[in-house]
């Protein structure tokens, strides 16, 4: 490091001893706390030190997936009464037969954990990508959120309604679930170690009990045959004809399509999956083939506990008890547990139920704090405190409880929302594979993603239609996204966002040799037109005159090519050109203020002198740039250029110098 560069660290640098932090500090730590997400940079995917067999990260999106088991079958025998069996049947057949199908497509095209978010991102670009992702984010606070909500007061409701403790803590679902949310919180500020570890505990403990549930609720069914007499009889009443059933059954999936979500979960947790020693960051194939396996175990395990469920809680459970208020409402293998086998296996059901239960809202959790710093700080639509876990748990912490004092920490009122956001995402999967395909020329497999994306559109529309409460949160959600990263990107617009300065050969010889170490270099910045030996003759020639700049002081031209200006930060890169008698350096980036300022404080510290830049005034309304460089990157450069410098270099004799003529 040069001199002066050495000396503007030193005099930059603040040393924080004391072994009491403030509140702040703790808050926005980054390096020691650990944000529990799945993004995988590439120094983790090259180390290969994170992963695990692919069965136990299938634990971890299982908490979610698997959990879902403690309240759909009540779900689907509200919705359908005794057409719960044919139309979880249904739901089955759309897992394995469409949503696998199409995740086992996102994880060959995302499997660094973007999910399926960032397969429709490349096939936008400029600001409609970004307006894009924001809006799908609005879906995926919805589904992630309610998952924290729903999650944590069907745990409540367990807990309740178990005999022991229903006549002390009957009425107070509300308060338990707030409190399961602040321990939720209270992992996350604390840290999310050991995940995977827990998750494989639950879901074996659970799994284990709901199949030893389910074969006794087989076993009453097998030696009861009036039962199934009786499910029969009901099933006919109002539509004896077999195509009758089937119609009503497909009619009412929407409302069971909360057995869908963990698929998104599924290929955000990738980074965790182990591959063969031969993967590459570009190439991760045996990763790629673990997380097929991943999930297609998770769905046939859940396609055969949702069909056993659903027959067993619909036989022998009565109609009634279903119903808001009723003992099996949000609980019905728990139900069963205490009528089959009595309180004390039926309370072990309830703690693994609610223990499951609590960690699916960690599951969501940890995928919000994965996809919210993944995105948005990326794009500039984040504060600066986005990036650190603890702020963001508090906020999503806080959002959590006012949902569920909004809902009451009813699960049957929350199922609309839970469903638009799950549908929501599972809909843009949908889409993003079959335009993909398109795309790619793949007219049959095209054709297939196009049926299934009009499966996804066709739910997604009658769920919002029937359970509109479930848009209206996604719409607060999305207004509330783009609210806070349009102010963000406006107060964070003068930021020093430059990743990284490269310079080609050529370009590193022209500064090597007209750099003598003494003086500083100087630098006309000219925005590219015709290119031709007059354009730089005349340019020369004014900004000479303009800024008093001598003859014999000689100046290198630089220009700025945008690339993107939707997107926040980037790499410079910096080649030379040569045309007639004059040297050129052309850089390329994401904003002309930002890459200049970045490229004279490389230059700064290559040579150990400030450098000197000189500008003409602009001829715009003052407005008009503004917009210009929000939106296209450029606007009014020189105050830009200078304004970013100032922030980025507090102490002004280092600052490289800004001179503006005409």
């Amino acid at each position: 490091m040069s001199g002066i560069a050495w000396k503007a660290a030193s005099v930059r640098a603040v040393t924080t001893n004391s072994p009491r932090r403030s509140l702040r500090n703790w808050l926005l730590e980054v390096e020691d706390s650990d944000p529990g997400g799945y993004y995988e940079g590439e120094r983790e995917a090259l180390e290969k030190h994170h992963v695990q067999p692919w069965w136990r990260v299938m634990c971890l999106t299982g908490v979610d997936y698997f959990s879902t088991l403690g309240y759909q079958p009540g779900i689907a025998a509200l919705a359908a009464g005794a057409l719960a069996p044919v139309a979880t049947l249904v739901l089955v057949l759309v897992t394995l037969f469409a949503a696998l199908p199409m995740y086992r497509r996102v994880a060959v095209e995302s499997p660094h954990g973007d999910g399926s978010l960032s397969m429709l991102q490349r096939l936008l670009s400029y600001w409609p990508s970004k307006l894009l992702v924001l809006s799908l984010l609005g879906f995926v606070a919805t589904g992630f959120i309610v998952t924290i909500t729903l999650s944590a007061a069907d745990a409540a409701a367990h807990i309740t309604e178990n005999p022991f403790v229903k006549a002390a803590l009957h009425g107070q679902e509300v308060v338990i679930t707030l409190a399961l949310v602040a321990a939720l919180a209270a992992v996350f500020l604390k840290g999310f170690k050991e995940a995977i570890g827990v998750a494989v505990v639950l879901v074996v403990a659970y799994l284990g009990l709901s199949a030893v549930v389910l074969a006794r609720g087989v076993y009453e069914v097998v030696t009861h045959p009036t039962v199934v007499g009786d499910w029969t009889d009901h099933m006919t009443v109002d539509h004896s004809m077999p195509f009758g059933i089937i119609a009503a059954s497909l009619l009412v999936f929407p409302a069971l399509a909360l057995g869908l979500s963990g698929f998104e979960t599924g290929v955000v947790v990738m980074p965790l999956v182990k591959g063969d020693p031969t993967d590459t960051p570009e190439a991760p194939l045996g990763r790629i083939r673990n997380a097929k396996k991943l999930l297609t175990t998770a769905a046939l395990i859940m396609s055969v506990l949702l069909v056993g469920s659903s027959l067993v809680t619909t036989m022998l459970i009565p109609a009634e008890a279903f119903q808001p208020g009723g003992e099996a409402n949000g609980r019905a293998l728990a139900f069963l547990a205490h009528e089959m086998f009595g309180d004390g296996f039926g309370t072990a059901y309830d703690a693994a139920t609610i223990g499951i239960l609590w960690f699916a809202g960690a599951s969501a959790m940890a995928g919000l704090l994965n996809i919210v710093p993944r995105y948005l700080p990326r794009y500039g639509m984040a504060p600066d405190w986005a990036s650190s876990t603890r702020p963001l748990v508090l906020v999503l912490s806080g959002i959590a409880a006012l949902v569920t004092i909004a809902f009451r920490a009813d699960v049957d009122e929350q199922a609309g929302a839970y469903a638009t956001g799950v549908l929501a995402l599972m809909t843009s999967a949908a889409i993003a594979v079959f335009l993909t395909e398109l795309r790619r020329g793949h007219r049959g497999a095209a054709a297939f993603f196009a049926v299934v994306s009009a499966i996804f559109v066709y739910t997604f529309v009658v769920t919002v239609v029937e359970r509109p409460e479930g848009l209206i949160i996604a719409l607060l959600f999305i207004a509330m996204i783009l609210a806070v990263s349009v102010a963000s990107r406006i107060s964070r617009s003068t930021e020093l966002r430059v990743r990284d300065v490269v310079y080609d050969e050529g370009a590193t010889a022209l500064i090597g040799r007209t750099t003598d170490g003494r003086n500083p270099l100087r630098f006309i910045a000219n925005k590219l037109n015709e290119g031709d030996h007059a354009e730089y003759d005349e340019k020369d020639l004014e900004v000479r005159v303009d800024n008093h700049l001598k003859g014999w002081q000689k100046a290198l031209f630089i220009e700025v090519e945008i690339t993107d200006a939707s997107d926040f930060d980037s790499p410079v890169s910096v080649r030379a050109v040569r045309v007639g008698r004059h040297e050129i350096l052309r850089a390329t980036g994401t904003s002309v203020p930002n890459v200049l300022a970045a490229f004279l404080l490389d230059i700064r510290d290559r040579t150990g002198v400030p450098p000197h830049a000189y500008f003409e005034w602009s001829e715009r309304a003052p407005g008009a740039n503004v917009l210009r460089f929000l939106l296209a990157g450029e606007g009014d450069v020189p105050p830009l250029t200078h304004e970013i410098l100032r922030r980025a270099e507090p102490e002004e004799l280092l600052r490289p110098r800004v001179h503006v003529g005409g």
